[in-house]
């Protein structure tokens, strides 16, 4: 089954308790990190992640747009993290493995994530070592924008490289999913989805969570 992420992004911040309440059919929680260095825009730190944590037994979905994550891993994990995910565009080759390992070390699953101008081969140091890969289909640091067809190619192409290398690993795709979008994401072989607008502009959310299923 598909199993979806919403990001709380698009939750009201104010009422971030209640709305992740209302994401409970939902299998992850989306939390969106961003520095204002790597992405051209913050968002949420370790604080809201403890803060979150009491609130909600799904598993937190990490998702660390900043700068030389490895500085951060470990805390975040500490914070209440389950999955950890990082660009392999914010550091070097051996400080992405370093950090896989700080996660790896809490108990928690690791990710990389790839931006959509980073091609698929980028992953492939990391494949076995990482129980997650996520693909961009937008630019990351916003939300609300619009899915990247052509980032359809490369989530095939990473899928195809999971099934090869490491069957256990799931492929997560982020940006602009919706409800006339996501059918392409799962053709490519997508096992999990992040919508965020999608899930939280629904009138039923339960409801829009199980359409995202497909």
């Amino acid at each position: 089954m598909i199993k979806i992420s919403p990001s709380i992004l698009s939750a009201d911040f104010a009422n971030l308790e209640r709305d992740i309440r209302k994401i409970s059919t939902a299998d992850y929680v989306h939390v969106d990190v961003m520095d204002g260095v790597f992405v051209p825009n913050i968002s949420i730190g370790l604080p809201v992640v403890k803060a979150i944590r009491p609130t909600t037994d799904l598993p937190l979905d990490v998702h660390l747009m900043i700068v030389q994550p490895g500085r951060y891993a470990a805390q975040f994990c500490d914070a209440g993290a389950d999955i950890v995910t990082m660009h392999v565009e914010a550091d070097t080759e051996e400080n992405i493995r370093e950090a896989i390992q700080k996660v790896h070390a809490k108990g928690k699953r690791a990710g990389v994530v790839v931006k959509p101008g980073t091609p698929a081969e980028a992953v492939l140091p990391f494949i076995k070592d990482v129980e997650m890969i996520l693909v961009m289909t937008v630019e990351p640091g916003f939300g609300g924008q619009s899915f990247m067809t052509d980032q359809m190619p490369k989530v095939r192409a990473i899928r195809e490289y999971i099934n090869a290398q490491n069957p256990a690993c799931e492929l997560e795709v982020d940006g602009g999913v919706a409800p006339d979008t996501f059918r392409a994401c799962i053709d490519a072989g997508a096992d999990v989805l992040v919508a965020g607008s999608a899930v939280y502009q629904a009138e039923d959310i339960p409801a829009r969570i199980q359409l995202l299923r497909g």
